[in-house]
């Protein structure tokens, strides 16, 4: 055995190697840690949040597990010890990273595992895509916890590249990988007892695996049936009335803040009310957000707030493990050595994460070493010209798509377009700008409608992350522009693109069109570049690539663009773009 006396603070950690020692040695002025080949000790102001209190103790780690917890002297200078956070509902794939480069930077901020949906690449290559998803988490010390996607297609209005079926279903929901069935987006169906959404719900319920929800607006009897039905959770809600109304049905309501979806503000108060049903959510979570904060964000902010420690906490760390079953560890005895140790209980900065015992990041630095990622698509349609986008003008009062910042629910608004020789144009003094989305997966002619506040004065966008079918889709002020910023990523074979009167810039996405599988921190520079741009061409979005991602989002109300046209989300049926 190595005893080693300690120096230093836990807010400056330093890195010692023992020759015969598995596990690195943290420094503290805390008194010493003895090391052998399998075990190691750590001492900190352990946070019991099932039991609501905090006394310094002496964790005991061994094999990948929680041998000891004892109770030591008090210490002021001793950090915090606490289970590491959780993401209730994310699908990795909107971080445009693959699960292992996702996983180097989360760990960062203290989580641990994801409840994770693989709607996005299932959609993309259906069966082959869940297995990849799976496959490439494995080979970093991360937990996710993967789902079978329950909605792929996500709808029949829109053209995916995969299908997953009942008897697909049945085989995922087999396998020890998946843990749950993933969104049931399909909430029509849900309600009114399709027969195909009922034997995929049966499927789960057979397996004693939980399914999550997917009901944006649902209230009253409407809300009641979804829920009778078998969905347990919703991260839709984005008014307290509408979540307090499915918590009294007995769901579970993840609090969501990503990169586009906000809803923290709207809901964080239902935690005093409900501190048992409340969990923390991104869904979605662009690069260059992810390389700054991910679900410590959420705690963080509502601490400030006021709210109680140890019912936020809950929300973040253990309400996840208990509704899903997770074999993540609550710094008990026995438990997998998941824990996160953190500077303070306010900011919540977060000095090391450890998972299974292996310590996976230090001082803002991630630990995980980049793996090889290999690369799979399904991506088939040829170069468009201009002209593919013109739309003949039979009036020029249209329907409008509203984007709003920080919401993923698109009023119909009516506007004027431009006529220009019997073709529709935008008009970007009214900030009415054409929006149209490519099938990518064969020769077709794109879908053209307009949309309001994104805001460019000059050229385009485009991405081929757009859900949930992942077409390719673009907004611009005219079709030249429009033209080229498709034609970038048809030829990389996926990416977003912005096009401005100097400027052409792509970043390639090439797994599955939607991930990239460099490392997640130049990913992440390179979005950030990207997405400058398109704020210098005149968007005023929060982030309006993650904006442009879900313009194709049918499922969501009230009015959308599918590669086969405008869509009514209320009413869920294709509508005509002029009036």
């Amino acid at each position: 055995m190595v005893s080693l006396l300690i120096l230093g603070k836990y807010s400056s950690f330093n890195l010692i190697l023992s020759p015969i020692c598995e596990y690195p040695i943290i420094q503290s002025d805390a008194g010493s840690l003895i090391f052998n080949q399998s075990t190691m000790k750590i001492q900190g102001n352990l946070v019991d949040i099932s039991n609501r209190k905090i006394y310094p103790a002496e964790l005991e780690v061994g094999n990948g597990k929680i041998l000891k917890v004892e109770k030591i002297k008090p210490n002021l200078s001793l950090p915090f010890l606490m289970p590491g956070f959780i993401d209730s509902h994310v699908h990795v794939e909107s971080s445009m990273l693959v699960p292992s480069e996702f996983a180097r930077l989360a760990v960062v901020h203290g989580t641990v595992a994801t409840i994770s949906d693989p709607h996005e690449i299932a959609n993309v290559c259906g069966m082959q895509g869940v297995e990849y998803m799976i496959d490439n988490g494995k080979q970093v010390p991360f937990k996710f916890y993967f789902g079978a996607p329950s909605c792929v297609p996500a709808t029949p209005f829109e053209t995916a590249g995969g299908e997953i079926g009942a008897d697909d279903i049945e085989d995922l929901m087999k396998r020890p990988e998946i843990h749950y069935l993933a969104e049931m987006m399909n909430w029509p169906g849900t309600v009114n007892r399709d027969p195909m959404v009922m034997q995929k719900i049966q499927i789960s319920k057979k397996h004693g695996k939980p399914i999550d929800g997917h009901a944006p607006g649902l209230k009253g009897e409407l809300a009641e049936k979804y829920c009778s039905a078998g969905p347990s959770t919703d991260h839709e809600c984005f008014t307290v009335e509408e979540a307090r109304g499915k918590l009294k049905l007995g769901m579970k309501i993840a609090i969501r803040e990503g990169s586009a979806a906000k809803n923290f503000e709207a809901l964080i108060d239902l935690i005093d009310e409900y501190p048992e049903m409340i969990v923390f959510c991104s869904d979605d979570k662009h690069p260059d957000n992810l390389a700054v904060s991910h679900i410590n964000e959420l705690v963080t902010r509502a601490i400030t707030k006021g709210k109680d420690l140890f019912d936020v906490l809950k929300a973040a760390c253990l309400t996840p493990i208990s509704h899903y079953s997770l074999n993540v560890g609550q710094l008990r005895i026995g438990d997998p050595a998941d824990f996160i140790i953190v500077k303070d209980l306010e900011k919540f900065e977060v000095l090391a994460t450890y998972i299974d015992g292996q310590k996976v990041a230090e001082n803002g630095k991630t630990l995980i070493p980049k793996v090889k990622n290999k690369v799979i698509n399904n991506f088939n349609t040829p170069l468009k010209t201009p002209n593919d986008f013109k739309l003949a003008a039979s009036t020029a009062k249209v329907r409008v798509i509203e984007a709003l910042d920080g919401q993923l629910i698109t009023p119909e608004i009516q506007g004027e377009i431009l006529i220009k020789d019997g073709f529709a144009v935008s008009n970007p003094e009214k900030d009415i700008l054409k929006i149209t989305v490519v099938n990518r997966y064969f020769d077709a002619p794109p879908a053209v409608a307009f949309i309001k506040n994104f805001g460019l004065k000059t050229g385009a966008i485009a991405s081929s992350v757009g859900h949930d079918s992942h077409n390719i889709i673009a907004v611009g002020v005219d079709d030249l522009a429009i033209c080229s910023t498709v034609n970038l990523i048809i030829e990389a074979k996926g990416g977003i693109s912005a096009v401005s009167d100097e400027r052409e810039v792509l970043l390639r996405l090439p797994v599955g069109g939607i991930m990239s599988p460099e490392d997640g921190y130049e990913v992440a520079k390179a979005y950030t570049k990207i997405d400058q741009l398109a704020k210098e061409m005149g968007s005023a979005l929060n982030s309006p690539f993650m904006m442009l991602s879900f313009m194709g989002l049918l499922v969501i109300p009230d009015l959308k663009l599918s590669d086969k046209g405008l869509f009514d989300g209320q009413k869920f049926e294709f509508t005509e773009v002029f009036i």
